[in-house]
């Protein structure tokens, strides 16, 4: 048995998310077709996060295991001519037996598009999220400061969540404007179900002037979801980077294509 980790991007928009479920499309899906038809026998991949319904990735990395023998780069060729436009895997290695794409990440980067303009946008409207009020990048980066550190992220936890524990260690929050976009970029260990659109959506309560800096201190501290603000959509929030220790050797995700940002 062989085991190989693969580095994978895709456009969310017309998946039920990445995990596996009955006659709706995933990325999961897709993706063991494609390697299952190439093998020529059943294979299953694990991934390092399971993205939400129409959310995008530039950056998911997943693992399988196989009988069959083939090099990297026949998987890699092979498994990208079975799969849909909109998934493409850009990697395949293998990788010792206790490599594992969920429990031996050590982080996990999002990044979430705004365009912020009160025309909204021809162009990429299904790949970022419009907001036609002006927003205050600097308020929200200020107000999103106070979840950096390891807390209980209950205010931001979806109540379909399935953690055995709300707490995450928060470990970068960056909020810049380019023009009309407004940029986040987040890392944590690790994410609950909605946490970055839970946190994106109350931060644009503050950037629109709606709330002020410090009640996304106070959401932190009470714990409920239902005080917090809605989720933003799906469509601005991308998979950017998972993060493995140093011995994995896994190819580092490239995120100059997603508006060169």
């Amino acid at each position: 048995m062989v085991k190989f980790a693969l580095g994978i991007e895709y456009d969310g928009r017309f998946y039920h998310g990445w995990q596996k479920q009955k006659e709706v499309p995933s990325i999961q899906s897709s993706l063991e077709y494609a390697l299952s038809t190439i093998a020529n026998e059943p294979i299953t991949v694990c991934c390092a996060g399971r993205t939400d319904a129409g959310v995008h990735a530039i950056g998911q990395v997943a693992h399988f295991e196989t009988n069959v023998q083939r090099s990297a780069d026949a998987w890699l060729f092979g498994i990208n001519t079975k799969l849909p436009e909109d998934i493409a895997v850009h990697w395949v290695v293998p990788v010792m037996n206790d490599f594992h794409a969920r429990f031996s990440a050590i982080s996990r980067s999002y990044r979430y598009i705004i365009y912020n303009n009160h025309i909204r946008p021809a162009l990429l409207k299904n790949n970022i999220t419009y907001f036609s009020r002006p927003l205050d990048d600097k308020k929200m980066e200020r107000a999103g400061q106070c979840l950096l550190g390891e807390n209980d992220f209950t205010s931001f936890q979806t109540s379909q969540c399935q953690s055995h524990s709300p707490r995450r260690n928060m470990t970068y929050l960056r909020i810049i404007r380019h023009g009309r976009y407004l940029v986040t970029d987040i890392k944590a260990n690790a994410f609950v179900y909605r946490m970055v659109r839970n946190i994106i959506g109350s931060l644009m309560e503050v950037g629109c002037g709606n709330k002020p800096e410090y009640w996304i201190r106070d959401l932190l501290m009470l714990r409920q979801r239902i005080l917090a603000g809605p989720t933003a959509p799906a469509e601005g929030l991308y998979l950017t980077e998972v993060k493995y220790p140093s011995h994995f050797s896994l190819p580092r995700s490239s995120i100059e294509l997603l508006f060169m940002i």
